[in-house]
């Protein structure tokens, strides 16, 4: 016991030395087995230098030499077993990277949330196989292409809608990718729902008795429990409170947070994955995609920020006098979050309003189409807060004529700046001014490091007079396919939070092609620019601006004469100096303090090496032993200072730099 404990402590120490000379962070586990390592092959090692230097023995006995000498050979032996054990670590962080494995704890816990989640992966990974997914992932990207895209298409959304509602979810945010995806995918993926089989009530009622906290009869005077919409998530269910309003009850069911959060983590390793192996994933960025879609599905899974949302879109429309839209009032003391308790609207959904929109007149539909798209876009340029997921089943025709919006897990936030380029995009295509728009689009989007303007510029143009005098067959979308194609040919990457605006509007869409057939959104868009920017150009209004630009100014403006006497009186005197700080990137000094240590190391390494050749080839001497000289022996400890300085070398080629680490 207490020899295996010296064995440990000897291992650690030599663990630690061997860490501080390759100065990388390499694991603890692999460093002390290798230091365990070490201490079993000194014996061999000091065997083998005794036989080569004709020693005789090592321990003592029959010992042919002096004492010194001995002592010499057997610190030999300690060295290049500790050179050999630092050039084992070296092999395994170039093969199998610090942190690129499980950490050795987590193979005694987590076991069966681990075995849960493998068979979980095998059954996904086994559904993408079945529908012949697994050669054709490189066919996602955009830019690439082949032969059978709508079929690899259509087995895309089967294979999501048979994997349940996390890749249901996954597969409609992809759709709204344009600048992502082809055409294929975004019109199958455009296909998916989430519609599911509906819990029997035996379950939801004890689900709603915890999510509320008491007894249903405490707070509602009956419940249906034939539900009024299912969905993978959630089901509605209508009732009554002891008040009398009758109001719906949007109930998560029981197992769906535990199931969305397992395959959550499968989305997100399987992004992780792509993200190292597939030079595409890498372009679009498909690491930033999966977190940004798990962070949203959070949100909607959790009602708190869905009543929040509510509140802030009902104030948004309040704000922008949009009275017809309307949006239902929740019961903050009822909900929680999982359970949303609101008033229920008098209507029903576009989705299954096709009997009440055949019997209004082509002036009414396009009237309520028109009314639906200038609250959204009111929302989105004028307040900044917007619903982001405006398909035919979140938005109500109420039976007083008026608009209801529901399901607020998905809301998008714009900025100030964000939406005055939104408002000055729209004024400028309204204007048929190219230069306007190709500049609102550069404050819009992330602008690419190398962009020709001029070109795109042109490319805006020449969409501008393509689209001045309507859209044909194509429908007002090809204009948005048409745009999205040009910004990614030019390098732009699209926020997330414009991608939320752009996913509202291709949602808008489709609903208002059900509302009212041939209903022309960028005319109508157009059309609402004009009067949103029109608005803005009132006197009042620019008053307002101008007077918030000369308070931001104001300051400068006061420091200003100061300023320039100082420079002015610099000038005259000759005191005028610049300074300017090179380097002043912290990764650009990084990139150069690491390339200065990697050649100061690798010269050290040549030049430790060229002299032990030097001294181990020497025939010149006193000798150690009788077939050693001491120049040669020298020599060899020379050798193992330029052997270890390029394992240090090697090491700090092959580190892996948190920036650079996925």
């Amino acid at each position: 016991m207490v020899s295996a404990l010296i064995v440990l402590v000897l291992a650690w120490l030599l663990a630690m030395i061997a860490r501080r000379v390759l100065g990388v962070p390499v694991g603890w586990p692999r460093s002390i087995a290798v230091g365990v390592l070490m201490i079993l092959s000194f014996g061999a090692m000091a065997q083998y230098l005794a036989a080569s230097a004709d020693i005789g023995g090592v321990d003592g006995s029959a010992v042919k030499v002096p004492a010194a000498v001995v002592l010499m050979f057997l610190t030999l032996a300690v060295v290049w077993v500790f050179a050999l054990g630092v050039a084992i670590l070296v092999g395994l962080e170039v093969a199998v990277p610090t942190g690129s494995l499980p950490k050795l704890s987590s193979f005694f816990r987590g076991w069966r949330a681990r075995r849960q989640r493998t068979r979980r992966y095998a059954e996904v990974v086994g559904i993408a196989m079945r529908h012949g997914l697994g050669s054709q992932l490189r066919g996602l990207n955009r830019n690439s292409r082949h032969e059978n895209e709508e079929e690899t298409a259509l087995h895309l959304r089967l294979a999501l809608n048979e994997a349940g509602v996390t890749f249901v979810k996954l597969g409609q945010m992809l759709s709204t990718r344009r600048d992502l995806l082809s055409e294929p995918y975004i019109r199958e993926l455009s296909k998916l729902q989430t519609h599911a089989e509906p819990e029997p009530w035996s379950a939801i009622e004890p689900a709603i008795r915890t999510y509320l906290g008491r007894d249903l009869d405490e707070v509602f005077a009956w419940v249906n429990p034939e539900p009024l919409a299912s969905a993978s998530v959630a089901q509605v269910h209508e009732g009554s409170l002891l008040s009398g309003q009758v109001v719906v009850l949007k109930v998560q069911r029981p197992l769906a947070l535990r199931q969305v959060r397992r395959d959550m983590d499968i989305v997100l390793r399987m992004a992780h994955w792509l993200d190292r192996s597939a030079p595409w994933a890498r372009t679009i960025g498909v690491k930033g995609l999966a977190e940004g879609f798990a962070a949203s599905l959070r949100e909607e899974l959790n009602y708190h920020v869905e009543l929040e949302n509510m509140r802030s879109v009902g104030a948004s429309l309040a704000e922008a006098g949009a009275g017809d839209v309307r949006v239902p009032h929740a019961y903050e003391e009822f909900s929680g979050s999982r359970l949303l308790v609101m008033d229920k609207l008098e209507g029903r959904p576009i989705s299954h309003a096709r009997g009440v929109l055949s019997g209004m007149t082509e002036e009414r539909r396009h009237e309520v189409a028109t009314k639906l798209l200038s609250a959204t876009l009111t929302q989105i340029v004028d307040s900044g807060v917007f619903h982001a997921d405006l398909h035919p089943g979140n938005i109500f025709l109420r039976d007083d004529g008026g608009i209801g919006l529901l399901d607020f897990g998905s809301v998008g936030r714009l900025d100030p700046s964000t939406r005055q380029s939104l408002g000055t995009l729209l004024y400028a295509v309204e204007k048929d001014d190219s230069v306007a728009a190709t500049d609102a689009l550069i404050e819009l989007l992330d602008r690419p490091e190398e962009l020709n303007e001029r070109a795109l510029e042109r490319g805006v143009g020449q969409l501008l007079t393509r689209y001045r005098t309507g859209f044909g067959g194509l429908g007002s979308r090809s204009m948005f396919t048409v745009l999205l194609n040009l910004l990614v040919q030019h390098g732009f990457a699209v926020p997330p939070q414009i991608a939320a605006a752009f996913r509202a509007l291709a949602a808008l869409e489709g609903t208002l092609g059900q509302v009212c057939p041939g209903f022309d959104v960028v005319a109508a868009a157009r059309a609402e620019g004009r009067r949103m920017m029109a608005h803005q150009f009132r006197p009042g209004n620019l008053k307002d601006q101008l007077e918030s630009r000369a308070l931001q100014l104001l300051p400068l403006l006061e420091r200003m004469p100061r300023r320039l006497n100082k420079l002015t009186e610099d000038l005259e005197q000759g005191r005028f100096s610049m300074n300017i700080r090179m380097l002043a990137d912290s990764r650009d000094r990084h990139f150069l303090d690491t390339l200065v240590q990697q050649v100061v190391v690798a010269l050290l390494a040549s030049a430790a090496t060229l002299g032990a050749i030097i001294l181990i080839a020497s025939d010149t001497g006193p000798m150690l032993t009788e077939s050693v000289r001491m120049h040669a022996f020298f020599g060899y400890t020379l050798l193992f200072a330029g052997f270890v300085l390029s394992l240090r070398a090697v090491a700090l080629v092959f580190r892996r730099h948190p920036e650079n680490s996925g």
